[in-house]
């Protein structure tokens, strides 16, 4: 049945976005910087960057685990250039600048979707969590069919519902700290998205090294 197959899809969007990572750091940030909308919106990139894994597993499989396998290492070192780097910058800079500057508690930024999506990117790993899922919920799909279509919404959805729950969750916190403490809050979170940075950057590296012939 169709209907079974689109809430499959819906439980592998929530379950592809509850695991602990930059991206959910990053969101953890926003929201307790800037408030739910913004949080929301920086959510909503790594949910495109979900379906877009879900597309690629139904449509690509194959193709996708040979592209990650052969380019692993280098794809390993920009990730981990790009997640340092973000990081670095969640660290030190000041997150209620822009607040201060717009007057408001709360703002929507593309670029913080952009960020969310190129953090997303940067982790090919996650593409394997998406393939994990499709097959642990054993989703009967014909890539060449319509029905495919609803499925791809429906994990969009899951996700978009996951994140909306998380980033309100924190943006209500953030009334019970106060700006000192949320600074600390936001180095520290910085702090770690770097260090996950530079793990991947260390492990491509290591790995590029040890696979020269």
């Amino acid at each position: 049945m169709i209907v079974n197959e689109i809430l499959k899809g819906f439980v592998i969007g929530i379950c592809a976005s509850a695991p602990i990572g930059p991206i959910a750091i990053f969101v953890i940030q926003q929201s307790l910087s800037y408030g739910h909308k913004t949080g929301f919106v920086t959510g909503l990139g790594a949910t495109f960057v979900d379906t877009l894994f879900a597309i690629i597993a139904i449509f690509a499989l194959a193709v996708a685990q040979e592209f990650v396998s052969m380019h692993r290492e280098l794809i390993l070192i920009v990730g981990g250039i790009v997640v340092a780097l973000l990081g670095c910058s969640m660290a030190f800079r000041d997150p209620f600048r822009r607040m201060k500057a717009d007057g408001v508690g709360s703002s929507i930024s593309i670029k913080d979707f952009l960020q969310a999506i190129i953090l997303g990117l940067s982790n090919p790993g996650a593409i394997f969590v998406i393939f994990a899922l499709f097959a642990f919920f054993n989703v009967d799909v014909m890539p060449h069919n319509l029905s495919v279509a609803p499925i791809l919404l429906a994990v969009a959805a899951g996700s978009a519902v996951y994140w909306f729950f998380f980033s309100w969750l924190f943006s209500r916190w953030s009334k019970t700290f106060r700006v000192r403490q949320l600074l600390w809050i936001n180095r520290i979170a910085g702090i770690i998205v770097m260090i996950l940075g530079v793990v991947l950057l260390c492990d491509g590296v290591f790995k590029g090294i040890f696979t020269i012939r």
